[in-house]
C-alpha cells in the first residue's frame, strides 16, 4: 500500500500498520482469485469471438424489437460463458427477484410443488411465493403451487437426508446460493453438486433451480457444472460488471428457457420480442468486465475479513475459506459499531459519500436496517456496499469493490470510523 494514502486520509498508524499486515497476509489468497479471473476471463472472451460479437450487436432496437441481432448474440454469449444450453438476458428484468419471479412462474404450473433445499429464501420472494403477503394478489401459491422447504443444519449445512425425502413428487428443487441476512456461508458448485445428487437420487426429472445471484465468476464453474436445470442472477451485481445499469438473465436447458420467455412477454412471441433501447453495448461490456470486477471485490472481501479479524472480529468467511459468492459478514456486537461501520462504508463511495447512514424502519423487515452505498448504480451490490439489520448478533454484511484500491480504501475508512466510536 502507497505509504501516501494514510496522509490522504488522516488514517491512524496503527490501522495503516493493521492494513499492510492484512494484505500481506491475503497475498496467496490474491494469487488464487486471480487465478480464478484469469480462467473466467478466458471463457468469457471465447464466448464472444465464437459467437461473432460485433459493433453491429450494440445497435438497440425499438418497438417490437424484430430481428434484435445483438439481442440474440447477447443470449447466445451468455449461455456459453455460463455453461448453459441456452440464456434469456434482458434488460427488462427490474432485479434479481423479478428474474427469479420469472423462472419460477415459467416453469411451475398449478399442482405443482417448489421445494427448498436452503432453507427460507430471500425476503423480498415471499410475495412471489405466497409465504406472505395478501392472498389473492397472485403469488404461486393463489396459483395453486404448493411449498415446502427444508432447513439448513444447526452448522448451515444441507440436511441430504431430508431432501432426499422432501423432494419426492416435486416439481421444482429450489437452492439459493448466497446467505441472506444469516452466519451461514454461502454455497460452493461442489456444494450445490452434492444437493442435485441428494435431489436425483429421490426424484431423477426435477427442476434444479437454483439462485445464483453474488455467485457468479467466483470459482471457475457455474452451476451448470452442477447439474442445475436452470439459475438466475442479476446484471447488477456479478454478470454485470458494474457496467450494466439494469438487467438480469435465467441460463439453462433450452426447453426451460424457452418456458421463461413465454412468462416474459407471451405465449406464441417469447424471446422473438422486446427492443433493446440500446442497452446491448452496456450488457456486452459488463459482461466482458465481470471476472476481473468480481476478482477487485473478492479482493476486497478477503481484505476485510483479514483486517477486522486482526483487529478481534469474528468474520465469515475467512480470508482463506473457500468462497462461493463475494460477501464477508462482520460480528461488530452492538448497533453502535454498525452505524459507525457504515459511516466509513460510506464515506469511501465516489458517489454520495456525504450522507450519513442511518437505521431506518425498511418495508418487510421487522427490525431497522441500516445500509451503506454509494454507487453509479443504484443498488448495484457489486460496488462496494454493507448493510445489515440491527438486531443480534449485530453484524454487517458487506459486498462489492469494483477495483480492489477503492474497495481497500472503503474498508479501512469502515475500520478507522469503528477505532473512533471506541
Amino acid at each position: 500500500m502507497n505509504k501516501g494514502i494514510e496522509r490522504i486520509y488522516d488514517f491512524p498508524p496503527e490501522l495503516t500498520v493493521l492494513a499492510q499486515r492484512a494484505e500481506e497476509n491475503c497475498r496467496e489468497v490474491f494469487r488464487r482469485i486471480d487465478e480464478t479471473a484469469e480462467y473466467c476471463g478466458a471463457k468469457v472472451l471465447k464466448a464472444f469471438t465464437d459467437n461473432r460479437v460485433s459493433e453491429q450487436c450494440f445497435y438497440g432496437s425499438t418497438g417490437y424489437g424484430y430481428g434484435d441481432v445483438g439481442r440474440e448474440v447477447i443470449d447466445k454469449v451468455f449461455a456459453q460463458a455460463l455453461g448453459t444450453e441456452d440464456a434469456l438476458v434482458r434488460s427488462g428484468f427490474v432485479s434479481g427477484t423479478h428474474a427469479l419471479s420469472t423462472a419460477l412462474f415459467g416453469v411451475l404450473r398449478t399442482g405443482d410443488r417448489m421445494v427448498s433445499l436452503t432453507g427460507k429464501p430471500y425476503d423480498t420472494l415471499e410475495e412471489v411465493i405466497g409465504i406472505s403477503g395478501t392472498p389473492g394478489n397472485g403469488s404461486l401459491r393463489d396459483y395453486g403451487v404448493e411449498y415446502s422447504q427444508v432447513e439448513l443444519l444447526a452448522d448451515g449445512t444441507p440436511d441430504y437426508a431430508a431432501i432426499e425425502k422432501a423432494v419426492k413428487g416435486a416439481r421444482v428443487a429450489y437452492i439459493q446460493r448466497s446467505r441472506g441476512y444469516s452466519l451461514r456461508r454461502a454455497f460452493t458448485v461442489d456444494d450445490i453438486a452434492e444437493m442435485v445428487r441428494a435431489v436425483r437420487r429421490a426424484e431423477p426429472d426435477i427442476i434444479v433451480m437454483v439462485d445464483n445471484c453474488y455467485g457468479e465468476f467466483v470459482e471457475e464453474n457455474e452451476p451448470s457444472a452442477a447439474g442445475a436445470d436452470i439459475f438466475v442472477g442479476s446484471l447488477i451485481k456479478n454478470a454485470g460488471g458494474g457496467i450494466a445499469r439494469t438487467g438480469g438473465y435465467i441460463a439453462g436447458r433450452s426447453d426451460l428457457i424457452e418456458l421463461c420467455s413465454y412468462r416474459l412477454t407471451c405465449v406464441g412471441m417469447g424471446r422473438e420480442v422486446g427492443c433493446t433501447l440500446g442497452m446491448n453495448r452496456e450488457i456486452l461490456l459488463g459482461l466482458f468486465l465481470a471476472p476481473d470486477t468480481v476478482a477487485a471485490a473478492l479482493k476486497t472481501a478477503a481484505f476485510a475479513s483479514e483486517l477486522f479479524t486482526l483487529m478481534g472480529y469474528e468474520c465469515s468467511p475467512g480470508k482463506d475459506e473457500t468462497r462461493g459468492d463475494i460477501i464477508t459478514a462482520v460480528k461488530l456486537g452492538s448497533p453502535e459499531k454498525m452505524t459507525a461501520f457504515c459511516r466509513g462504508i460510506q464515506l469511501g463511495a465516489p458517489v454520495d459519500s456525504f450522507l450519513t447512514p442511518e437505521p431506518w424502519d425498511m418495508p418487510g423487515y421487522s427490525d431497522k436496517v441500516i445500509m451503506a452505498a454509494g454507487a453509479f448504480t443504484m443498488g448495484a451490490s457489486i460496488e462496494l456496499s454493507a448493510d445489515g439489520p440491527l438486531r443480534e448478533p449485530y453484524a454487517v454484511w458487506m459486498q462489492g469493490g469494483i477495483t480492489f484500491t477503492s474497495g481497500r480504501l472503503g474498508v479501512m475508512l469502515a475500520a478507522r470510523e469503528m477505532l473512533r466510536e471506541q
